[in-house]
């Protein structure tokens, strides 16, 4: 562990380059949009409103996370329509009103202009990212046996490799949020997934082996390519190939077949060796690595099992004395790797506590897609060794500059402030909780439902029960109402003790909303315990009659009531005078057959004042069931 705390501070030689190679300007250039930023920084979050991007329409205002996704993918879909009418429809659209001028606004040019078979028309092609048509111009030219530019034929390798040898689904047509959704999905998995997979012969490989020279431009385009695509094996191949006619490799090259060494290897030492070899080829090229070479080796270190807590911390003491700052995606890395191993260890949390006293107010750009990744997955940790106070360190790392936009998209958003929301409801004071529910809800986070059961939680353990219709009313707004395992968490919760007359009160109001609940949604079933907690809520408040239907519910259901139910419903009845509601409820306990049917009977005949025909009929029940149960 010393070795890997040392890895975190810099060398002084570092911090002698960098004082040395800070330039003071002569005058300092302000951007268009100072003013604006400046503003805005004047401002703070309103806790109390929904998404800025949702306050425009008063009618998209989401309630739940599903609402959210389905209101963001509208406003895509729309936004995409209008991009692709006024890219294809552009006479309509020449007026620019905007100052200063905002290009994003006006038509861009989407359709071909250029006809004739030349280099020219083959650019327009790549410029709009016409795979199919930029290959087709790309074959007459040889076919007329016209020359094509080195500059050119590097832009069609980048063009067909990238989109996998297929045109790229444009803005405005079918399947274009399908397109986007995959690479949300693939961006959240934070890994280099393909999701087209590389075809044998494809128009890249045959276009690069067409070419009479081949140099890196070309090399690195078609192993990018395939390590992007899945073709891991043939990306080694083509290196191979590069070595056999010593073309000098690049950064990029590297970088993807490091990425890629765990995918061509099935032990841990072998990947290792793999990955040793490519940076021992690197040294050999005079090739300088970047922030993701060395992000790649942290990377494929996570799947070399009890080797990568040794290289790790190597790596990163080597990207340091090179000057190169590490990401958030390198401390996700490395926090994957010691979490992983040490998940056994009595303090699971020492990794992080270092990263954290390295990192503490610091502001972060992003420089690497996994960057995103580091704050759920530190908060994780946190959650998973129950540490608060560690929790509110990343909490706080969030907060400083725009941190907050490293916590990725709306999805991973969600996930980072669950995992610190239930961290809170676990160890935190209910005030507090509650503090950071207002802080949060709506405007960061969607409560799902296993974080309403943690709040819920929290409400029993510290006895503030008072405050469950309150929840209630956010469960509805939330639409977290018509979860079964919910609901029943929260009557058992108000079933549980008797309170004051006003709290009794308000909990009959919940049960009866939730008694609708149950009427409303086809896809809920009345549990035994739920019929129970609702009809005792109900005798509670002196509902007698509300109790009486819900007692009928459970032979409509075919759910048998609890003796101690029955014996409180006994009780208001002798409360009330009601002695035929008790007749009536003895003979209910009668056709349900239980057992508690004679004690019933005994009592309503000692406590009740009965007419001749209703001793009859209790002292027959009392005879038919037999002495009652000890």
């Amino acid at each position: 562990m010393h070795s890997l705390c040392g890895a975190f501070g810099w060398t002084p030689a570092v911090h002698q380059q960098a004082k040395e190679s800070v330039i003071l300007p002569r005058k300092k250039a302000w951007s268009k949009e100072a003013v604006l930023e400046t503003l805005a920084s004047t401002l703070n979050r309103d806790s109390t409103a929904y998404p800025y991007q949702f306050q425009d329409d008063p009618y998209l205002s989401p309630r739940t996370a599903t609402e959210f996704k389905l209101y963001s993918l509208a406003q895509d879909s729309g936004r995409s329509a209008a991009r692709y009418f006024v890219n294809n429809h552009p006479k309509f659209f020449t007026k620019d009103f905007a100052e200063p001028h905002i290009p994003c606004l006006m038509p861009e040019t989407v359709s071909l202009l250029l006809e004739e078979v030349s280099e020219e028309a083959l650019k327009e092609r790549i410029t709009l990212r016409k795979v199919t048509a930029a290959v087709d111009m790309y074959d007459q030219l040889l076919q007329t046996g016209t020359a094509v530019s080195m500059e050119t034929t590097h832009e069609l390798l980048d063009l067909i490799c990238l989109y996998c040898d297929r045109n790229p689904v444009q803005e405005g047509e079918a399947g274009a949020e399908e397109e986007k959704e995959g690479r949300r999905m693939t961006s959240r998995r934070g890994a280099d997934v393909p999701r087209l997979s590389w075809t044998e012969n494809n128009n890249a490989e045959r276009i690069f082996y067409l070419l009479p020279e081949r140099d890196t431009r070309c090399y690195s385009a078609v192993i990018r390519g395939m390590v992007k695509h899945g073709a891991y094996a043939k990306a080694f191949s083509v290196y191979s190939d590069m070595l056999n006619n010593r073309t000098p490799g690049d950064v990029h090259i590297f970088n993807a077949l490091i990425s890629a060494a765990p995918e061509v290897r099935d032990g841990y030492s072998e990947r290792w060796d793999l990955i040793s070899e490519l940076l021992n080829h690197m040294k050999q090229q005079e090739i300088h690595p970047n922030l993701l070479t060395f992000n790649s080796v942290l990377k494929s270190l996570r799947q070399c099992g009890s080797l990568a807590r040794s290289y790790s911390p190597q790596t990163l003491n080597e990207m340091k004395a090179l000057g190169i700052a590490p990401s958030l995606a390198s401390y996700d890395h490395i926090l994957a790797v010691f979490y992983k191993s040490v998940s056994s260890g009595p303090s699971n949390s020492d990794v992080l506590q270092n990263l954290m006293t390295e990192l503490e107010g610091q502001s972060f750009t992003c420089v690497d897609p996994d960057d995103v990744l580091f704050f759920s997955s530190a908060m994780k940790v946190c959650l998973d060794n129950k540490d608060l106070e560690l929790g509110y360190r990343v909490q706080s790392l969030v907060e400083v500059g725009e941190n907050w936009r490293l916590l990725g998209d709306s999805v991973q958003l969600s996930i980072y402030y669950g995992r610190f929301f239930n961290l809170l409801c676990m160890m935190e004071d209910v005030d507090v909780v509650l503090r950071w529910y207002k802080q949060m809800v709506p405007s960061l986070y969607y409560p799902n439902a296993q974080g309403m059961k943690h709040l819920l939680q929290a409400l029993d353990t510290d006895g503030r029960l008072d405050l469950l219709p309150d929840i209630w009313t956010d469960m509805k707004t939330l639409g977290l109402y018509n979860r079964a395992d919910l609901l029943e968490q929260l009557l058992g919760l108000m079933a549980g003790e008797e309170h004051s007359p006003e709290l009794q009160e308000a909990f009959a109001v919940c049960a009866l909303d939730v008694k609708s609940v149950f009427e409303e949604k086809a896809g809920l079933e009345w549990s035994a315990s739920s019929l129970s907690h609702v009809t005792t809520l109900l005798l509670r408040a002196s509902k007698a009659q509300q109790a009486w239907d819900m007692l009928k519910l459970f032979k409509a259901h075919n759910r048998i009531p609890s003796e101690a139910l029955l014996n409180s419903f006994l009780s208001v009845c002798q409360r009330d005078g009601a002695s035929e509601r008790a007749v009536e409820l003895v003979q209910l306990s009668a056709a349900f057959c239980l057992t508690s049917t004679s004690g019933l009977a005994s009592r309503a005949l000692a406590e009740f004042d009965l007419n001749q025909e209703q001793r009859l009929v209790l002292a027959g029940l009392e005879a038919a069931a037999g002495p009652p149960s000890d």
